[in-house]
């Protein structure tokens, strides 16, 4: 039986080496607009490489995940970051490992939002899809279009498949 990876709640100092934490809690602003809104400036850098390389904006529509579920594949992107900022307040899971030329299966981290938290993964960093399991969920996904691979995909062999288990948050 796979083993169960532990779920850390989400902070900007544990999820340094994989990205950033895009949140309003605890960043400084500045008011604009004529003192009707703040702006929480340059939160994550879009990285982008490779020729022709532009930031896109898209949507997307992620469904319930079932639990317990299987790390069976990761996935990185070599020539570009890539940020999820939720547009609902529900608490969503990031599974993420440091970039190399495969990921390092016995280091992966999982962490849980809380429900207002986006992140951005740094060029390269190994990620799975994100993980919905409270609820079916819409996101911004700030990425790079261009020509090139920028998704490489690793299937994780079954018996270093570990199991992810939101009522096990640590």
């Amino acid at each position: 039986m796979a083993e169960f990876m532990e779920i850390r709640p989400l902070t900007s100092a544990e999820f340094s080496p994989f990205g950033d934490v895009v949140e309003f809690e605890g960043q400084d602003s500045f008011p604009i607009n004529k003192g009707m809104a703040d702006r929480y400036h340059a939160l994550a850098d879009i990285e982008l490489g490779g020729e022709q390389a532009r930031a896109i904006i898209s949507l997307v529509d992620s469904r319930k995940f079932d639990m317990p579920r299987k790390i069976d594949h990761l996935e990185y992107h070599p020539l570009g970051s890539q940020a999820f900022l939720p547009l609902d307040s529900s608490p969503f899971i990031v599974v993420v490992g440091v970039a190399g030329s495969e990921p390092d299966l016995q280091n992966l981290r999982a962490f849980v939002t809380n429900g207002k938290q986006g992140i951005n993964y740094h060029l390269g960093t190994w990620h799975h899809v994100l993980l919905t399991p409270y609820a079916a969920m819409r996101f911004i996904c700030v990425d790079r279009s261009g020509p090139g691979d920028n998704c490489i995909d690793f299937f994780i062999p079954e018996a270093d498949q570990r199991l992810l288990n939101p009522s096990l948050i640590g």
